[in-house]
């Protein structure tokens, strides 16, 4: 066992080492504790069976860990997986100094869309098991002769588990052409059909599984997210979602404070990119009519790659955990300059991206800061509306709860200070964890020890319209509970003016 350890390539036991050391370095705030976001105060214990959204793999990877949300062992687990997809991504990038290595590998894992995924712990074991399938198949297309079987095959599996990482085979497929072209192969046009090859596969091989388990199931595709959207025909034109989509980009690429957080970060990615630039010159490959086409086509295609969940899901809320792919532009930069021996400029190059990994490294956490803070102020509020609750003249226990959810902000200060950093960061941002009648019940239940029983939703339609609920003053005012015909009314947001 130890000598088939020291026969690993030495590039993939750095890069897996880098991840895992650095990941918990980073990270370790939210593996160490247990700080829930709304989604994860009903997932305590989650099978994750969900198939209605097109995860029909996503009960299986997730069930390493056991379905219960265990912060330390999710964590591991999901640093192991992404070190897997550092060392078959540097491989397949063909990089080849140890300090590139490293920062490739730091990269990946610093990203804030990692740390966003982190604020759903409960899933991320599954989701990073995704990612790392979806880069051993690049690998393993661009290795083998008939890799691209295998290949598709893991991005089939992958997509089972999340739909979105599809976004880092298309965009390292495009570098898999021009990695190609630079070395100047024969047959450019038989190997580069190899990924398309890989793609058509993987995607169909997803689709047939997802529709036989249906079929099996009994089920249909959610609305959630535009999910039903796959196996339909959209009603936007395509027009309409491209011009979307290359606003979508140039929006979140250039002003979203995730990729470039300030003109610092924006510095350092010029400077990779006048690297890369200088690569490209010294490889004479500027000189080459056929660079300039590709480079169009690149530009044309990364934003559509980048953004291709908007294509098929165009209704869809695109968020940081969908955007994970956008780290693949400063090491696809660092990449291209790792070809040339660039002399003691190099050190430049590999300085402005360790800043860029200290940037990412300094929001991640950040954005935990906050997340302990919001279940703090979370808990404190809660634990005072209960008391309030149980103290309401005519309240028994068991008795049925009308409450919407919202909190009265009004009554409270601001005081979430990360907004600059956090805003992008879905599921870290903002003062509290509660918004719906449903987070209620769980933060009860899972935290305070209480069980509420909530009216379903066409009494509290009913409810929320009476002229005694609406003349009701909110939490923490005087009369913001009462109990009405055996229900104890329950008024949080803001009265109406």
């Amino acid at each position: 066992m130890i000598e088939k350890i020291r026969n690993i390539k030495t590039e993939w036991k750095l890069a897996w080492v880098t991840t895992v050391v650095l990941g918990l370095l980073i990270h370790m705030p939210v593996l160490v504790g247990d700080y829930p976001n709304h989604d994860g105060l009903a997932s305590m214990y989650f099978d994750q069976n969900m198939i209605t959204s097109g995860r029909w793999f996503l009960t299986v990877a997730c069930g390493f860990s056991s379905y219960f949300t265990l912060p330390w062992l999710i964590g591991i687990l999901s640093l192991c997986f992404l070190g897997v997809g550092a060392a078959a991504l540097v491989s397949f990038l063909g990089i080849q100094k140890e300090s590139h290595v490293v920062l490739v590998s730091a990269l990946l894992v610093s990203f804030p869309a990692l740390a966003s995924t982190y604020a759903y712990i409960f899933t991320a074991d599954g989701y990073m098991l995704a990612l790392a399938m979806i880069l051993v198949a690049l690998y393993v297309t661009k290795i083998y002769r008939f890799g691209f079987v295998w290949g598709g095959i893991l991005i089939a599996f992958s997509m089972g588990c999340y739909q979105s990482y599809l976004a880092f085979a298309m965009i390292l497929a495009i570098y898999g052409v021009w990695q190609i072209y630079l070395e100047e192969k024969k047959g450019f046009w038989k190997e580069s059909l190899h990924y398309v090859y890989m793609g058509v596969l993987g995607v169909a091989l997803y689709y047939i599984i997802l529709r036989i388990l249906l079929l099996v199931e009994g089920k249909q595709l959610s609305s959630y997210q535009g999910i039903e959207d796959m196996t339909e025909t959209t009603k936007v034109s395509f027009s309409q979602q491209l011009l979307h989509i290359y606003k979508d980009f140039l929006g979140f690429a250039g002003n979203g404070r995730v990729l470039m957080q300030n003109l610092l970060g924006a510095g350092c990615m010029l400077v990779l990119l006048g690297f890369a630039l200088w690569s490209l010159g010294k490889a004479g490959m500027l000189k080459k009519w056929q660079t300039y086409v590709l480079t169009f086509v690149s530009i044309v295609a990364f934003p559509i790659c980048a953004n291709m969940i908007l294509l098929v899901s165009p209704g869809v809320t695109y968020h940081l955990l969908m955007r994970y792919q956008y780290v693949l532009i400063p090491i696809l930069l660092l990449a291209l300059i790792d070809r040339q021996d660039m002399g003691k400029w190099q050190s430049i190059a590999t300085f402005m991206a360790g800043i860029l990994v200290l940037q990412y490294a300094v929001a991640d956490n950040i954005a935990y800061s906050n997340l302990q803070k919001k279940y703090e102020k979370t808990y404190g509020y809660c634990l005072r509306l209960l008391d309030r609750m149980e103290q309401t003249e005519g309240y028994e226990t068991g008795m049925p709860v009308a409450m919407v959810g919202v909190i009265n902000t009004e009554h409270y200060p601001k005081t979430d200070l990360t907004g600059k950093v956090t805003d992008s960061m879905i599921g870290m941002n903002g003062d509290f964890l509660v918004y719906t009648d449903d987070n209620y019940q769980s933060f009860f239940a899972n935290y305070l020890g209480a069980t509420i029983e909530l009216v379903d939703d066409e009494k509290m339609e009913e409810i929320y319209h009476s002229v005694i609920y609406q003349a009701m003053p909110s939490f923490p005012e005087n009369g913001c509970t009462q109990v009405v015909d055996g229900i104890l009314y329950v008024k949080t947001e803001p009265c109406a003016r």
